[in-house]
């Protein structure tokens, strides 16, 4: 039987892609950084592990346990990650550091102790959770921006690093898909965002709070989690899985314009969206 592990199961994405998996015979591990939330996953019948990213020891234990069950890994999706919305002058670098930690450095951490598997078995996948903000950039997004950016460049050099092998490397490119993500981030926007002090001030108040306290999310670009699932599936279920996997029409359209637009042109587009 296929296993995979999964990182931020705690909802939306990786809580959907564990649950459509289980269904389709696949042997998911899921895992989530709270113990609530790991909680949550054993009651639903998922085998579960307490994986905060950021902690090198609590991913170790995981794939360890995964190879004493199964003497196997066949395949990794970081999924796990968040965003703190706000004007690049508004985010200090500390906060910064704390998305990286989680976004990047803690994706990093899994992909590489997942590589020392595949290596040495000499095949397995791993499946980064992108987005269309690694491919462009939108206002009061910065953090989360650069950190999918960062992802890009690694995971491009990555499949360099693994052609010809029976490693595959593939990332998904996910537009605005249904979850908590703008509930959660809403969250670190007034935690960590200086509202009152911000140049910023009257469009944060008039747009940015407006967009993330709402709770309509079925636009017309936006599908369901389920989308993604469905490609994870595509990716265990092929030989030679694809590069790269574009989620929602948004992706594609701002994918397109990337590539025909001048970056003037593109600015223009973008900064009304």
């Amino acid at each position: 039987m296929t296993n995979i592990l999964i990182t931020g199961c705690s909802s939306g994405i990786g809580l959907e892609t564990a649950l459509f998996l289980k269904k389709q015979n696949v042997k998911v591990y899921a895992s989530a950084r709270d113990e609530d939330d790991v909680k949550m996953l054993q009651d639903l019948g998922l085998k579960t592990f307490k994986i905060d990213v950021t902690k090198k020891d609590e991913i170790s234990f995981a794939l360890n346990e995964i190879l004493k069950e199964d003497k196997k890994l066949d395949c990794v999706f970081n999924n796990a990650g968040f965003a703190i919305p706000g004007a690049v002058e508004d985010i200090n670098t500390d906060v910064l550091k704390e998305l990286f930690d989680t976004n990047f450095f803690g994706l990093h951490e899994v992909t590489i102790q997942a590589m020392k598997i595949f290596r040495n078995q000499g095949y397995g996948k791993i499946v980064q959770h992108s987005s269309v903000l690694g491919i462009i950039s939108l206002r009061f997004r910065g953090a989360y921006n650069a950190s999918k950016y960062a992802i890009e460049g690694l995971c491009d050099t990555l499949r360099l690093e693994t052609l010809n092998s029976n490693i595959f490397i593939s990332t998904i490119n996910t537009g605005p898909v249904t979850s908590k993500f703008r509930e959660n981030s809403l969250i670190n926007f007034k935690k960590h965002i200086n509202i009152k002090n911000s140049f910023w001030k009257s469009a944060y108040e008039s747009e940015l709070k407006a967009r993330l306290e709402s709770s309509d999310d079925k636009g017309a670009f936006t599908l369901p989690p389920s989308s993604v699932a469905k490609v994870v599936l595509e990716i265990l279920k092929s030989q030679k899985p694809k590069p790269r996997y574009y989620v929602t029409k948004a992706t594609y359209i701002l994918g397109f314009a990337k590539r025909i637009l001048s970056q003037g042109l593109l600015d223009k587009l973008l900064v009304k969206i």
